[in-house]
């Protein structure tokens, strides 16, 4: 039986561990030996099947000294363990510094490494030590996945040339799902509230339509940093009546799927579970055009979606009255987007992931 090991730091809820989750669910019901490593135990996770074995592979608190180097060499020789104890076929792993390790603590041994960057890379590796690691030590991968074309272009010709696009599958959950008979007078937002989220270029925009449009409302699902920031423009702008901030939900896809618009304004994303889900309920959609192009890749502009300059409130307030004014445009995009479902079916790109690793690898 072929081994398939999975690598992130956490499955706490967001995007690229929900596309773990989902993906080591999918191999194990293709009878793959699946297992699980995660650095953390953190509240708020994704279940997994007991199936699955789950491993952490931070040393305890104990074993841990004052010492950055001497910890980081523990760190890297637990992991290394692992997959000398588990000799997994194929390690898979997400984000940032795992792809660096994985690469590093699997050198010389048989497993075969796959690396999968989920989002903008001069985000995902900040700063020019990090970001000449993943030029360098990405050769040494078999393989590296990125979620669009833009993203190749940070890496070089080496590191290219063993890239792949892998889309995102749906979650399960939403195949199946019929549009909402009605909508709410309502946008809806949802991530984390941080700079890169940028949900005050989006409450700047709702405040130029505010007048015009006095029955809708705007409500941002999430929790972060920036929740006091943002409640106090929200109170600058005299709309506490009109925008809430009711932090995270269990039932998030309930509420975009019933929302007129749905509205994304990162500075920077990969490919965007939140537009796909939003897309696939056929809610309208209204995304900044941001690097590393995952939202294009996802919306024809004026088609299935409406795409926006990053940072630019003036035309994401345009992009809300062409929305809210024309039906017809509204009803149009929102039957093109309900296309994507077919595109991202779960059973189709989970078979394309599995088809990847375990045949071409």
């Amino acid at each position: 039986m072929k081994r398939i090991a999975l690598f992130i730091n956490s499955l706490q809820k967001g995007g690229s561990e929900r596309v773990m989750v989902n993906l080591a669910e999918y191999f194990q019901s293709q009878k793959y030996d699946v297992i699980l490593i995660t650095q953390y135990k953190r509240d708020n996770e994704y279940e997994l099947s007991s199936k699955i074995r789950r491993i952490y592979s931070e040393p305890e608190p104990e074993e841990l000294t004052g010492s950055r180097i001497k910890n980081f060499c523990i760190r890297f020789h637990r992991l290394r363990d692992i997959w000398k104890k588990y000799k997994p076929d194929i390690i898979l792993s997400f984000l940032g510094k795992n792809n660096l390790m994985a690469v590093a603590t699997a050198a010389f041994l048989p497993s075969k490494v796959a690396v999968s960057v989920r989002g903008e890379p001069t985000m995902e590796y900040e700063g020019h030590l990090m970001q000449f690691l993943a030029k360098r030590m990405f050769r040494f991968a078999d393989g590296v996945i990125l979620q669009t074309e833009r993203a190749k272009e940070f890496f070089p010709k080496a590191v290219r040339k063993k890239s792949v696009i892998m889309k995102n599958p749906l979650s399960p959950t939403f195949v199946g799902r019929k549009p909402a008979a009605q909508r709410d007078n309502v946008i809806v937002a949802a991530g984390r509230l941080d700079e890169n989220k940028n949900h005050a270029m989006l409450i700047h925009a709702f405040s130029r339509i505010a007048g015009e449009y006095p029955n809708m409302q705007l409500v941002i699902y999430g929790e972060g940093e920036l929740r006091e920031q943002l409640t106090k423009l929200i109170k600058e702008k005299e709309l506490e009546e009109r925008i809430s901030l009711p932090g995270s939900i269990d039932n998030v896809a309930d509420e975009i799927g019933r929302a007129k618009i749905f509205a994304l304004t990162s500075n920077t994303e990969g490919m965007p579970n939140t537009v796909i889900e939003a897309m696939v309920l056929g809610t309208p959609v209204i995304s900044t055009d941001c690097p590393c192009g995952g939202p294009a890749m996802l919306i024809n502009d004026g088609e299935n979606g409406l795409l926006v300059p990053v940072g630019d409130a003036y035309a994401l307030a345009d992009a809300m009255r062409k929305l809210l004014a024309d039906e017809g445009l509204t009803q149009k995009i929102s039957e093109n987007a309900l296309k994507l479902a077919d595109e991202l079916d779960p059973e189709k790109v989970d078979r394309e992931w599995m088809e990847y690793l375990f045949e071409r690898l």
